[in-house]
């Protein structure tokens, strides 16, 4: 997850129906704050792609289609990738029922290896899921991910020898606003992972600070404004939503380049981060 970003797809706001009246009519079921702008969610993706295209990353975007929510913007959330293909997620919030469908006709098109899918009862969204090293996954077990589903996604990682390490995630607001694991830790470097310690369990502290990593704490008032969601660009650069300047200020002076972009719609009003905008295909080897 930290390695330097080659290919990502994202969802460009008129493919997932900002522009639609009809579907723009559901932010309520969507659980988003207010009324969408589409204007404002096109302005902020523009600057999302600018950044990552000066990251040197290639961009891929996710084909429309008209059974897809405003949620598709977060390409990151119906599939997850490995070093040997894509696994086809099954996702807890009843509204993206037909994301995963659509990533996987997106793969086959683009010729990327379909592992397997997440079938019912289980359920596994991909802002549930953290890569700690290249064997070793955390799963954030929430409203949007069950343990049906991360016991499909252990036999699914067995063979590449993954292990699938399930951790517990707080009730937060309930299930209508539900918190990813990826809205209270990322990974930065390595070696390094911003957290929000007020938030997360135990349980994942003790995995964090077992396996030695270097913990920086989001500023708590900046917790709403998806603080602790940030996207690493590989070799210490980060990208991370604007409003957060203070915990930005804390990751510049524990040396990371951070490169800010605005988040007030896509961000405070969808409840997706840099990372959730983003579904990484491919990044460097390690050297």
């Amino acid at each position: 997850m930290v390695a330097p970003l080659l290919r990502v797809l994202v969802g460009p706001p008129e493919a997932a129906g900002w522009d639609d009246a009809g579907r723009e009519s559901r932010w309520r079921e969507l659980g988003y704050a207010r009324p969408p702008s589409s204007p404002a969610a096109r302005q902020e993706h523009a600057a999302l792609r600018a950044a990552l295209l000066d990251a040197g990353a290639e961009l891929v975007d996710l084909p429309g289609s008209d059974d897809l929510s405003l949620d598709a913007v977060y390409t990151h959330d119906a599939s997850f990738i490995t070093d040997r293909g894509a696994i086809v997620l099954r996702m807890g919030k009843p509204a993206r029922a037909a994301e995963p469908a659509r990533h996987a006709v997106f793969y086959r098109a683009e010729g990327i290896r379909v592992l397997g899918e997440i079938g019912e009862p289980g359920t596994v969204e991909g802002g549930d899921l953290v890569w700690l090293d290249a064997t070793s996954l955390l799963a954030g077990r929430g409203y949007r991910t069950n343990a049906a589903g991360i016991d499909q996604l252990r036999a699914l990682l067995a063979p590449l020898g993954v292990e699938v390490i399930a951790a517990p995630l707080p009730h937060g607001e309930g299930p209508e606003r539900c918190l990813h694991l990826m809205s209270l830790m990322s990974m930065l470097d390595e070696g390094a992972v911003l957290v929000d310690p007020g938030r997360l369990a135990v349980e994942i502290m003790e995995i964090l600070r077992a396996r030695r990593f270097g913990l920086i704490e989001i500023d708590p008032a900046e917790r709403d404004s998806l603080a602790c969601n940030v996207l690493s660009l590989g070799g210490k650069r980060l990208l991370a939503f604007e409003e957060n300047p203070r915990t930005i200020a804390r990751l510049r002076a524990a040396g990371f380049e951070v490169r800010a972009i605005p988040g007030r719609e896509l961000g405070g009003n969808g409840g997706g981060g840099p990372t959730c905008l983003t579904r990484p295909l491919r990044r460097a080897s390690p050297t």
